[in-house]
């Protein structure tokens, strides 16, 4: 709707501003003889400025050059005159176009010729005004009317892909899950999209609660609601081209059925966390349930993002990289003193290098980022900030795969001897990164030479540092037990196998036994009652859970017995281990059915395996 203050029906010289004609008012107020001038002034700066938005192939620029040639026919028509007066700007004035030097001549214009101005932009009524100036200001209001696009998504639809010569498809489905299909046959030419294009941003640039985020000679990008719509055009591309995006659904944290002990993580210690994952996987949407869980904890959140796409409450501020540069967007967030900031879509090397200095100023900074495996989002930090830094930037990985968490790393920093290596004196620090559930060392980060070395470390491979502490442990061990089997998951955690009722000889009272060891030992000890240790498996058991299992559209429930609740399980397949988990006060273990083990487990039970739960006898990470 279009808010009209002190209009004047008839203006007999009206001088248009550059914000007025953008927007096509004056064409749409003489078409319904609500302005009816004897003489419209165009300043020749309005005509350079829009030619040079056209020459850029900014959809503004042929917006605004279409409404000068429709005034030009409407004139006829309605028996006006169009003049253009004034002298093309000098380099001066395009330079400083934006501190209002272009407004200025247009001004100067309307008091000379003594004719009525005629703007969109408030502060250029208000300078008028002061200067004695008539002036007709035109203010734009939410307008509400159907998105040009909105008839092409339905409620499964994730995107639109509108191409020059090609027919309108879509993906359907949800992230990981989705078809490629076709929703309209006929095919829109060049003209056609183009015209798309210019309707697209016209709605854009008429709402408050939409804008364009970039403007570029080959490329525009625009926020509308919740659509996040790419226009490309030649030269760029060879056509013009449109995609839009628009989530889906919105997720909460405790649908992704995090464990205590991830949760514990996510609240009490992690501070520099990166979401990564394959692009269309559910990043960003598990970055707003993340933000979200966090504002109920009464925490300051803001968002770095470029462009700014995601759906958040209004207590949280969205700021943009493109309209301010990273050392504007460091001081401010500074100075406000967010607990979180979310930094969305990290991609080149200024993005990584504010997020480690913000992490290091003390700012808990979560970045989302493109990466095909977990390890992949570590390794983009490597060559941009110094190897020894890493671990006090990033503290948890969390990879998202098909809408669904599919595995956490940690990170630490320790001196050690690497992995594979034998000799004392190449001991170096090494980052070390373990998986979060497990325990268990995945990768070791060092440097070697002049070279930054990413090596993955063998399941089942003990060095010989790692044998001889076995040895060692297992000595100690074997004075409060008949037999220990020693494996060690890290060069800092060890898991221990004893036999059946004998776990309670190295706990002892309290825990006094086990914490006096560990603490003589220097290693954090896991205590496994009732198996042995066998090349990297478990040994088959009976000592199975009675269960009660249900399948819904997201998750795989299991429900154990009252008395289970807070218990480390196992969850065989087949007799086979398949993974270990920990219910919940109501004796409740949620997975997802949609990520790897989800599926091995529904397909197992479908085609009639086992599925047996079995009591740990091991103490419960909380």
């Amino acid at each position: 709707m279009i808010k009209d203050k002190r209009t004047e029906a008839r203006a007999l010289k009206i001088v248009p501003d550059t914000s007025i004609i953008i927007e096509g008012t004056i064409s749409k107020k003489v078409e319904k003889s609500e302005l009816r001038p004897s003489i419209i002034l165009v300043h020749e700066a309005v005509m350079a400025e829009l030619e040079s938005q056209a020459n850029k192939n900014r959809e503004t620029g042929y917006l605004g050059l279409e409404e000068v040639k429709k005034l030009r026919e409407l004139g006829e028509k309605k028996h006006f005159q169009v003049m253009f007066k004034g002298n093309r700007p000098t380099d001066f004035e395009i330079k400083y176009a934006k501190a209002g030097e272009i407004d200025s001549l247009i001004r100067k214009l309307a008091a000379e010729e003594k004719a009525t101005l005629v703007t969109a932009d408030k502060v250029q009524s208000l300078v008028a005004e002061s200067k004695g100036i008539r002036v007709i200001l035109y203010e734009f209001e939410l307008e509400e009317k159907p998105f040009v696009l909105e008839k092409y998504f339905d409620q499964a639809t994730m995107s639109i892909h509108i191409k020059e010569n090609c027919s309108i498809r879509a993906k359907k489905g949800r992230p990981g899950d989705w078809n490629y299909v076709e929703v309209e046959p006929e095919a829109l030419d060049r003209e056609a999209v183009k015209e798309l294009a210019k309707a697209i941003v016209e709605e854009a640039s008429g709402r408050t609660d939409s804008f364009i985020e970039v403007e570029r000679k080959g490329s525009s990008i625009v926020q509308f609601i919740n659509y996040r719509i790419v226009i490309t055009r030649p030269p760029f591309s060879d056509g013009y081209e449109i995609t839009a995006v628009r989530p889906i659904k919105k997720l909460a944290l405790q649908e992704y059925a995090l464990n205590d002990k991830i949760l514990k993580r996510i609240d009490d210690k992690a501070e520099g966390i990166l979401i990564a994952g394959a692009p269309g996987h559910g990043k960003t949407t598990f970055a707003q349930a993340l933000a979200e869980h966090y504002l109920t904890k009464k925490k300051v959140i803001k968002t770095i993002e470029s462009p700014r796409d995601l759906v958040l409450p209004d207590e949280v501020t969205q700021y943009s990289i493109n309209y301010g540069g990273n050392q504007e967007i460091h001081d401010i967030l500074l100075l406000s003193r967010p607990d979180y900031t979310i930094f969305d879509e990290m991609r080149n090397t200024e993005d990584f290098r504010l997020f480690s200095d913000l992490r290091l100023s003390g700012v808990g900074m979560i970045g989302v980022l493109h990466a095909t495996k977990p390890i992949d989002a570590i390794q983009r930090f490597i060559g941009r900030i110094e190897l020894g830094v890493i671990p006090h930037i990033i503290d948890t990985v969390i990879f998202i795969t098909n809408g669904a968490i599919d595995r956490i790393f940690s990170l630490s920093m320790e001196v050690k001897v690497p992995s594979g290596m034998t000799e004392a004196d190449l001991a170096r620090p090494v980052v070390v990164v373990n998986d979060f559930n497990t325990g268990r060392l995945e990768f070791e980060i060092y440097s070697y030479g002049d070279q930054t070395v990413v090596i993955p470390v063998r399941t089942g491979y003990t060095t010989p540092t790692q044998k001889l502490a076995e040895d060692s442990i297992r000595r100690e061990l074997n004075k409060h037990v008949s037999r220990a089997e020693v494996e060690m998951l890290s060069d800092n955690k060890v898991r221990v196998y004893v036999p059946s009722g004998e776990k309670g000889a190295i706990i002892g009272r309290q825990g006094q036994n086990i914490e006096a060891i560990e603490k003589k030992l220097g290693l954090s000890i896991d205590v496994i009652e009732g198996e042995q240790k066998k090349a990297g498996k478990r040994e088959e058991r009976t000592d199975s859970l009675p269960y009660q299992i249900r399948i819904d559209k997201k998750n795989i429930l299991l429900r154990l017995t009252p008395e289970h609740a807070y218990k480390e399980v196992d969850i065989y397949l087949g007799g086979e281990f398949l993974l270990s988990a920990t219910s919940s006060k109501r004796s409740m273990i949620k997975l997802t059915k949609h990520n790897h083990v989800g599926k091995v487990l529904i397909d197992g039970v479908q085609a009639g395996e086992r599925l047996e739960v079995r009591g740990s006898n091991g103490t419960a990470s909380q």
